[in-house]
């Protein structure tokens, strides 16, 4: 017999959020994803082709580690329609030295969107430019809030862009961070428009049409992918990939699976020159290598980054007191 740890999404909220010490956290499992330290089995998923929707299982093993997280995420896409969130799911957590639980994490999401942002954040961070400050998102719902708040912890952004296919949402979006950012939160009529003024091009949404071509690149842009992660969505054109100076991801074999790289391998892409996220950060690869270089990075989500989060997470409402403890 023995306990489990119990926490809710406000409960985890009030232990982690968009700060140094978790942008740490995910950013240092990157080399280990690289090196192939640890277990990282393929996402599984189940497709739920009437309801527009997904479920998908991640893990990952960490030397160093001592949790191993096993996350269950749900992607129903027509949720919003129905006064419901497109994402959610929860999160278990096991003992790395014994396998016996320790918490179940009913985060609705909240732990995979902050992961997100904050890988967002690790790609900024390695592959722009040092003085990039002006950011441009395509997609207006949480992601896309958390990504531009997370890029502020890396870069001096000093102005937003935001678009989205429903122009009401975008408005939204920016009257919204606009106040609460300080600084001067736009919107945009296409994604041509708001990619043409930034430094640095998020792109959030579950598209399964390319949103970014090879014209909307220009000399000192950096791109960061995440919305696919899934082999029907695409968010970047294959001849962005081909004429980018450099492609990075987080994990090759996930993104010719899931993401970006899928479609341009297909279009005859070789994968070789693909640089792991990894790589750039232990200093075995390089970055960005010039002031005007143009850099895509794609991020699949890994089973890693929800092992390292939920990790901190657990060790902190420990620390806190936080949740409630039954007996098993």
């Amino acid at each position: 017999m023995g306990t489990i740890r119990v926490l809710t999404e406000g409960e985890l909220r009030g232990v982690v959020g968009l700060g140094e010490a978790e942008l740490a956290a995910v950013e240092e499992v990157y080399p280990l994803i690289s090196a192939g330290v640890g277990s990282m089995p393929p996402i599984m998923r189940v497709e739920v082709p009437e309801s527009n929707g997904e479920i998908d299982v991640k893990s990952a093993y960490l030397p160093g580690h001592s949790g191993i997280a096993v996350k269950v995420s749900t992607g129903f896409f027509d949720n919003p329609a129905k006064g419901l969130p497109s994402l959610g799911g929860l999160m278990m957590v096991f003992d790395s030295g014994s396998g016996v639980p320790q918490s179940a994490l009913f985060d609705n999401g909240y732990l995979t969107d902050l992961r997100t942002a904050l890988a967002g954040a690790v790609a900024a961070r390695h592959l722009s430019n040092a003085a990039a400050s002006k950011a441009a998102v395509l997609g207006a719902g949480v992601q896309a809030r958390l990504q531009i708040e997370a890029l502020t912890l890396v870069r001096p952004i000093e102005r937003v862009t935001v678009w989205a296919r429903r122009a009401d949402r975008a408005e939204a979006l920016a009257s919204e961070l606009s106040p609460r950012l300080g600084f001067r939160v736009e919107t945009a009529d296409t994604p041509q428009m708001a990619a043409a003024g930034a430094d640095i091009l998020v792109t959030t949404t579950p598209s399964t049409e390319p949103l970014v071509d090879e014209t909307m690149l220009h000399p000192g842009l950096h791109v960061t992918a995440v919305g696919s992660d899934a082999e029907g969505k695409q968010e970047i054109a294959v001849g962005a990939v081909a004429v980018a100076d450099g492609f990075f991801c987080d994990s090759i074999a996930q993104s010719a699976r899931l993401g970006e790289l899928r479609a341009a391998v297909t279009a005859g892409f070789d994968r070789r020159a693909v640089i792991e996220l990894g790589s750039v950060i232990a200093g075995a690869a390089p970055g960005r290598l010039r002031e005007t270089a143009i850099t895509i990075c794609d991020l699949t989500g890994t089973g890693a980054q929800d092992t390292a989060i939920a990790s901190l997470a657990v060790d902190r409402s420990r620390r806190a007191r936080a949740g409630i403890e039954i007996e098993t």
